[in-house]
């Protein structure tokens, strides 16, 4: 299943620990890498849901929750323009930028089973479970008139058993990144609907 291995598990310079893009440059980077409104809008909300995890549940500082945030920002940032090389065309672009190795391990470890490499800390491991429940949240928020209003967490774990809705998230990778964690599915969830609603 493996299919972008990246060949390693260490990613920019020690020295760059500190190192951080403003979001205004990271948003640049999306207009220029990123034409799919949708993909950057996933993007966004992935961000969202990071930094407000790292502010509300993990205590965080500024700058702390600014690495969050820019890795949900990035994750995906070569997807579109650069399928083929998907993960290893970011993380080699935040390495020239000099960026904190922190950011880019994090966006290198958002999909284990793809990209071979494994979530170490705490932001990691929520990028991982985050990702994939961002899209399927906003999936059936897509198929519903009142779209996010309303939502409940039960009708989303109902939709999760259902393969055939939003075939494209991978369930298996929700399961694997629930099992790094010691958080109900439930909470993420609630979560994930609370703080990416109103991502625009």
């Amino acid at each position: 299943m493996a299919t972008h291995l990246l060949g390693r598990s260490e990613f920019g310079k020690p020295e760059n620990e500190g190192n951080l893009m403003t979001i205004e440059e990271a948003n640049e980077l999306l207009n220029e890498w990123v034409p799919n409104e949708r993909l950057r809008l996933h993007m966004k909300q992935v961000a969202a849901v990071m930094k407000a995890w790292a502010i509300e549940k993990e205590n965080a500082d500024e700058k702390t929750a600014l690495k969050w945030e820019l890795a949900g920002l990035l994750h995906d940032a070569d997807w579109e323009k650069f399928p083929d090389d998907h993960c290893r065309v970011i993380v080699e672009e935040l390495e020239r930028r000099n960026i904190d190795p922190e950011v880019i391990h994090c966006i290198a470890s958002h999909g284990p089973s793809y990209f071979g490499v494994e979530p170490n800390n705490k932001m990691d491991k929520m990028i991982y479970a985050f990702d994939e429940l961002s899209g399927f949240v906003h999936a059936a928020a897509l198929i519903r008139p009142t779209r996010y209003d309303g939502m409940d967490v039960k009708s989303i774990t109902k939709k999760l058993k259902t393969p055939s809705f939003a075939a494209q998230v991978n369930r298996n990778d929700i399961t694997d990144a629930l099992s790094r964690i010691d958080i109900p599915l439930e909470e993420l969830i609630d979560f994930v609907i609370q703080h990416q609603k109103n991502v625009a």
